[in-house]
């Protein structure tokens, strides 16, 4: 570390300012033996101080805060409520066979579960993808987690599963769908 006070008597005698690095006045106030410290607290702006988090928990957490985890996780949700509600309407409300048919036997009938289970499974676990990745993407784009986050998402997915049915439809199932989203969000909060 080296400060420059040289007389100058170019200068009439006057000292020179002190100069010193920022890299230098580091060292010589921390010191060489820099470590990182899993104890130390920081201040969170309400009540007190919370411990900074070791890097390997960070990574876990940003792990599950992602968008690809968080669509992953509604599909195969998603696959799974529909296979259950699928298999309920299945057993509840067989197809009526015509009368001069013969009668259905047991493999029919489990077929005919098993093709109503996996259908409404792939449709529930589409639609759980489509939604949670349209409200992660929201999400990151306006950087705030509130509840116009999936109202907005309720919108352009239902805008967009309406679409098939022409643009009154789409209009229809965008606002249905926000609507039910906004009600969903306010009841979980």
């Amino acid at each position: 570390m080296s400060l420059n006070n040289n007389n100058n008597s170019s200068n009439g005698g006057q000292q020179q300012e002190p100069s010193i690095s920022f890299s230098e006045l580091r060292d010589a106030l921390i010191g060489p033996e820099r470590r990182y410290r899993e104890n130390m607290l920081v201040p969170n702006g309400y009540l007190g101080a919370e411990p900074l988090k070791p890097d390997n928990q960070r990574m876990v957490e940003n792990f599950f805060e992602s968008c690809v985890f968080k669509t992953t996780l509604s599909c195969v949700a998603g696959f799974g409520l529909g296979a259950a509600i699928g298999l309920f309407t299945a057993s509840v409300g067989p197809e009526l066979a015509p009368l001069n048919a013969p009668k259905q036997t047991v493999r029919e009938v489990l077929r005919e579960m098993k093709s109503k289970s996996m259908s409404y499974a792939k449709n529930f676990a589409m639609l759980g993808a489509m939604f949670s990745a349209t409200e992660c993407a929201i999400e990151s784009y306006r950087a705030k987690k509130d509840w116009k986050n999936g109202t907005m998402a309720g919108g352009v997915v239902g805008g967009m599963l309406g679409l098939r049915a022409g643009i009154k439809g789409g209009l229809l199932g965008a606002a249905g769908f926000a609507a039910f989203s906004t009600l969903i969000e306010y009841y979980l909060d």
